[in-house]
């Protein structure tokens, strides 16, 4: 089910309408950022370019108790997901990571000039004899452009410190946090779109599902399109598949 919750913040974030260079921060600025977190605070700081679909991560000295390498490393990735980190995350926890990173992605989206304030999210990650450690994970997206795509990500890994039991926004300009709720996978469909994506599931065609709902084959057709668009699959047996991943069937 995480993979289903990856693929739609996978396609969130690499189908935007990416429209010339990004304002704010320069590239160079955010790398210098990155490696300064790595470096002061200690964390494992993975900036990720989401046009070029690469990320840059840089090792501070808490990879070291995760067992994942030396302070002041650094390398290359070929994609927005720090794979060899990920693996680290308890599996409960990295399918709740991706969908709170989509709810905060569309939050920031609705607040453009928010930009300077990130997500903090308690994780378990495992170190290298595979216990459990408290990890505070923050998000920040960086460098928007004027058609409001985002062009890049920077995630910071480090042990606890923040005391939180929940997901918040940290909003440094009016030094607070703001609770983000774990979204529910209930609000990506409408009620009528579930239910057209029920009987869909059950094997009926769009007539027998308007008979059966009261309602004209063109508002079927209509409901079968949103919902293919909004689970960013091509058809009603992937719309199905993705849907049952995602707790949306039975």
């Amino acid at each position: 089910m995480e993979r289903d919750a990856e693929r739609l913040l996978n396609e969130e974030l690499l189908r935007q309408p990416f429209a010339g260079e990004a304002g704010g921060l320069s590239a160079d600025e955010c790398r210098r950022m990155a490696a300064c977190y790595a470096r002061t605070e200690g964390v494992i700081a993975v900036l990720s370019d989401l046009r070029d679909e690469t990320s840059l991560v840089f090792y501070g000295s808490f990879a070291e108790r995760l067992g994942l390498g030396g302070r002041g490393g650094s390398y290359v990735v070929g994609s927005i997901w720090e794979e060899e980190i990920l693996r680290r995350v308890h599996p409960d926890d990295l399918r709740r990571k991706y969908l709170l990173e989509l709810h905060f992605l569309r939050w920031v989206k609705q607040h453009p000039r928010r930009c300077d304030c990130s997500l903090a999210e308690p994780l378990r990650m495992c170190d290298a004899s595979g216990e459990y450690l408290q990890v505070l994970h923050r998000m920040f997206y960086l460098a928007g452009d004027a058609a409001g795509s985002v062009h890049r990500a920077l995630c910071l890994y480090g042990p606890r410190g923040l005391e939180t039991a929940d997901a918040v926004i940290v909003d440094p300009l009016e030094g607070c946090t703001r609770r983000l709720e774990l979204p529910s996978c209930d609000a990506l469909l409408t009620e009528r779109e579930r239910e057209v994506l029920e009987w869909i599931n059950r094997g009926l065609t769009s007539k027998e599902v308007a008979g059966r709902l009261s309602i004209s084959v063109h508002t079927v057709s209509r409901h079968r399109q949103n919902i293919l668009e909004k689970l960013r699959v091509g058809n009603a047996t992937e719309a199905c598949r993705v849907a049952r991943g995602l707790g949306l069937l039975e």
